[in-house]
């Protein structure tokens, strides 16, 4: 996608990091990956748990954007809280959960030929649909940026959080940018394909048991 500078201001909310270590909620009641899932109302807008309101007048990254679509920005305070165990909250082993510190990165989506031949696997043995839950990582200067295959959990607001497995490299975005590329299907779920770029959370997550992979979504295992 083609990008271009512009100033953006928000307000980032930072929050403690045990409450985003709580079940999420799927919009129809069992882990479907396809959807967003959401924290419950407990998550936020409540100070006693940890919200603090930071001013902040320039964003770290400065892309256009067509629609001018800001959303308030989420990320955790301290990296100690680490989910642990095999059930927290009643999920059990095979479900994706986010853990540990959360970060900004900004978000795009791709489509077409640039689906092709993720570098993650060097055989070209396979390559994502518009309908994937994949994305691709900044090429040069993201320092311990996530690995090839890792997964991801990345949240607009504790209300809309989906996962991705990193399956490729995205050589046109900046050189050491937090940048995210995602397919079409795991944007929708953040946003509009509209919006067309964006501010959000991530954090690493669990790798998903062997009975709940799902190869059209994320790839062989």
């Amino acid at each position: 996608m083609h990008l271009s500078t512009i100033t953006l201001a928000s307000m980032l909310l930072v929050i403690s990091p045990s409450l985003l270590a709580h079940l999420p909620h799927h919009p129809n009641g069992n882990h479907n990956y396809r959807q967003y899932h959401s924290y419950p109302d407990g998550t936020y807008l409540d100070e006693r748990d940890g919200w603090k309101r930071v001013a902040v007048s320039d964003l770290p990254y400065k892309y256009f954007n067509a629609t001018s679509y800001s959303p308030d920005v989420f990320q955790l305070s301290k990296s100690k809280d680490i989910v642990k165990g095999a059930a927290v909250g009643g999920v059990l082993n095979e479900a994706l959960k986010g853990i540990g510190k959360a970060s900004q990165v900004i978000i795009t989506w791709y489509t077409g030929k640039d689906l092709k031949n993720p570098s993650c696997w060097p055989d070209g043995k396979w390559a994502p649909t518009d309908q994937s839950f994949v994305c691709a990582l900044t090429l040069e200067g993201w320092e311990h940026r996530p690995d090839c295959f890792s997964f991801l959990e990345l949240c607009n607001t504790p209300k809309r959080c989906i996962y991705v497995r990193v399956v490729d490299t995205c050589a046109g975005c900046q050189v050491g940018s937090h940048h995210v590329d995602l397919t079409q299907a795991g944007f929708m779920q953040l946003a509009p394909l509209s919006v067309g770029i964006m501010n959000v959370d991530m954090r690493i997550a669990t790798t998903p048991n062997v009975n709940t992979w799902d190869q059209d979504l994320w790839g062989p295992k």
